[in-house]
Protein backbone atom coordinates (compact mmCIF):
# COMPACT_ATOMS: atom_id res chain seq x y z
CA UNK A 1 0.00 0.00 0.00
CA UNK A 2 2.83 2.41 0.83
CA UNK A 3 4.48 1.70 -2.52
CA UNK A 4 1.22 2.46 -4.32
CA UNK A 5 0.83 5.72 -2.40
CA UNK A 6 4.46 6.65 -3.13
CA UNK A 7 3.99 5.95 -6.87
CA UNK A 8 0.75 7.98 -6.86
CA UNK A 9 2.39 10.99 -5.12
CA UNK A 10 5.43 10.76 -7.37
CA UNK A 11 3.14 10.77 -10.42
CA UNK A 12 1.30 13.85 -9.16
CA UNK A 13 4.62 15.57 -8.43
CA UNK A 14 5.92 14.86 -11.94
CA UNK A 15 2.68 16.04 -13.52
CA UNK A 16 2.74 19.23 -11.44
CA UNK A 17 6.36 19.88 -12.37
CA UNK A 18 5.53 19.51 -16.06
CA UNK A 19 2.96 22.30 -15.89
CA UNK A 20 4.09 25.61 -17.32
CA UNK A 21 3.03 27.87 -14.47
CA UNK A 22 4.19 30.96 -16.37
CA UNK A 23 1.34 30.35 -18.81
CA UNK A 24 -1.23 30.72 -16.02
CA UNK A 25 -3.16 34.00 -16.21
CA UNK A 26 -1.87 36.61 -13.78
CA UNK A 27 -4.66 39.11 -14.32
CA UNK A 28 -8.27 38.62 -13.36
CA UNK A 29 -11.35 39.99 -15.11
CA UNK A 30 -11.40 43.23 -13.10
CA UNK A 31 -7.76 43.97 -13.91
CA UNK A 32 -8.41 43.39 -17.62
CA UNK A 33 -11.42 45.74 -17.46
CA UNK A 34 -9.21 48.45 -15.95
CA UNK A 35 -6.54 47.90 -18.65
CA UNK A 36 -9.25 48.14 -21.32
CA UNK A 37 -10.55 51.34 -19.71
CA UNK A 38 -7.07 52.86 -19.85
CA UNK A 39 -6.85 51.96 -23.54
CA UNK A 40 -10.27 53.55 -24.14
CA UNK A 41 -9.10 56.69 -22.32
CA UNK A 42 -6.06 56.91 -24.58
CA UNK A 43 -8.22 56.53 -27.68
CA UNK A 44 -10.62 59.25 -26.46
CA UNK A 45 -7.70 61.59 -25.79
CA UNK A 46 -6.20 60.96 -29.22
CA UNK A 47 -9.58 61.78 -30.81
CA UNK A 48 -9.59 65.10 -28.95
CA UNK A 49 -12.49 63.94 -26.74
CA UNK A 50 -11.81 65.24 -23.22
CA UNK A 51 -15.27 64.28 -22.00
CA UNK A 52 -14.73 60.73 -23.27
CA UNK A 53 -11.36 60.67 -21.52
CA UNK A 54 -13.04 61.84 -18.30
CA UNK A 55 -15.78 59.17 -18.52
CA UNK A 56 -13.49 56.84 -16.57
CA UNK A 57 -13.12 59.20 -13.62
CA UNK A 58 -15.48 59.14 -10.63
CA UNK A 59 -18.06 61.86 -11.25
CA UNK A 60 -17.83 63.20 -7.72
CA UNK A 61 -16.54 66.20 -5.82
CA UNK A 62 -14.42 63.64 -3.93
CA UNK A 63 -12.31 62.74 -6.99
CA UNK A 64 -8.69 63.73 -6.40
CA UNK A 65 -6.33 64.72 -9.21
CA UNK A 66 -2.78 65.45 -8.08
CA UNK A 67 -0.51 66.99 -10.70
CA UNK A 68 2.52 69.24 -10.91
CA UNK A 69 0.45 72.23 -9.77
CA UNK A 70 -0.99 70.45 -6.74
CA UNK A 71 -4.36 68.98 -5.84
CA UNK A 72 -7.44 69.50 -7.99
CA UNK A 73 -10.47 68.18 -6.09
CA UNK A 74 -13.57 67.05 -7.94
CA UNK A 75 -14.57 65.73 -11.35
CA UNK A 76 -15.76 69.06 -12.79
CA UNK A 77 -12.67 70.93 -11.58
CA UNK A 78 -10.47 68.24 -13.11
CA UNK A 79 -12.29 68.50 -16.45
CA UNK A 80 -12.02 72.31 -16.31
CA UNK A 81 -8.29 71.99 -15.60
CA UNK A 82 -7.87 69.73 -18.64
CA UNK A 83 -9.91 72.11 -20.82
CA UNK A 84 -7.76 75.05 -19.75
CA UNK A 85 -4.49 73.22 -20.24
CA UNK A 86 -5.54 71.53 -23.52
CA UNK A 87 -7.94 73.97 -25.23
CA UNK A 88 -7.99 72.20 -28.61
CA UNK A 89 -7.04 69.01 -30.44
CA UNK A 90 -3.64 70.40 -31.45
CA UNK A 91 -2.72 71.19 -27.86
CA UNK A 92 -3.76 67.68 -26.80
CA UNK A 93 -1.23 66.03 -29.09
CA UNK A 94 -0.88 62.26 -29.23
CA UNK A 95 -0.92 60.21 -26.01
CA UNK A 96 0.68 56.84 -25.34
CA UNK A 97 0.59 54.86 -22.10
CA UNK A 98 2.90 52.17 -20.81
CA UNK A 99 1.28 50.32 -17.94
CA UNK A 100 4.00 49.25 -15.51
CA UNK A 101 1.89 47.49 -12.88
CA UNK A 102 -1.72 46.58 -12.26
CA UNK A 103 -2.40 45.34 -8.74
CA UNK A 104 -5.72 44.35 -7.25
CA UNK A 105 -5.52 45.48 -3.62
CA UNK A 106 -9.04 44.47 -2.57
CA UNK A 107 -12.22 43.33 -4.31
CA UNK A 108 -13.00 46.99 -4.99
CA UNK A 109 -9.58 48.65 -5.33
CA UNK A 110 -7.03 48.33 -8.17
CA UNK A 111 -3.90 50.44 -8.49
CA UNK A 112 -2.18 51.13 -11.79
CA UNK A 113 1.29 52.61 -12.15
CA UNK A 114 2.46 53.70 -15.54
CA UNK A 115 4.34 56.00 -17.83
CA UNK A 116 2.87 58.36 -20.38
CA UNK A 117 4.35 60.02 -23.43
CA UNK A 118 2.47 63.00 -24.81
CA UNK A 119 3.74 64.12 -28.21
CA UNK A 120 2.85 67.71 -29.04
CA UNK A 121 4.37 69.35 -32.12
CA UNK A 122 7.28 66.88 -32.32
CA UNK A 123 8.08 67.36 -28.62
CA UNK A 124 7.71 64.49 -26.17
CA UNK A 125 6.47 65.17 -22.66
CA UNK A 126 7.19 62.13 -20.48
CA UNK A 127 5.79 61.49 -17.04
CA UNK A 128 4.48 58.89 -14.65
CA UNK A 129 1.13 58.23 -13.04
CA UNK A 130 -0.45 56.28 -10.24
CA UNK A 131 -4.18 55.65 -10.54
CA UNK A 132 -6.46 54.27 -7.88
CA UNK A 133 -9.47 52.59 -9.47
CA UNK A 134 -12.47 51.73 -7.35
CA UNK A 135 -15.46 49.58 -8.20
CA UNK A 136 -18.48 51.79 -7.64
CA UNK A 137 -21.66 49.88 -8.40
CA UNK A 138 -20.91 47.90 -11.55
CA UNK A 139 -18.28 50.27 -12.93
CA UNK A 140 -14.55 50.69 -12.30
CA UNK A 141 -13.65 54.39 -12.02
CA UNK A 142 -10.57 56.41 -11.16
CA UNK A 143 -10.94 57.95 -7.70
CA UNK A 144 -7.36 59.22 -7.34
CA UNK A 145 -5.00 60.23 -10.16
CA UNK A 146 -1.45 61.26 -9.23
CA UNK A 147 0.32 62.31 -12.44
CA UNK A 148 3.58 64.21 -12.85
Amino acid sequence: MQKLLLVFLLGIGLAWGALDLSAQPTENKAMRIVRDNIEAQKQAWNRGDLEGFMDYYWKSDQLQFIGSSGLTPGWQATLDRYRQRYPDRKAMGQLEFEVLTVDQRTKKIITVAGKYVLTVENRNIVGYFLLIWEKRGKEWVIVVDATN
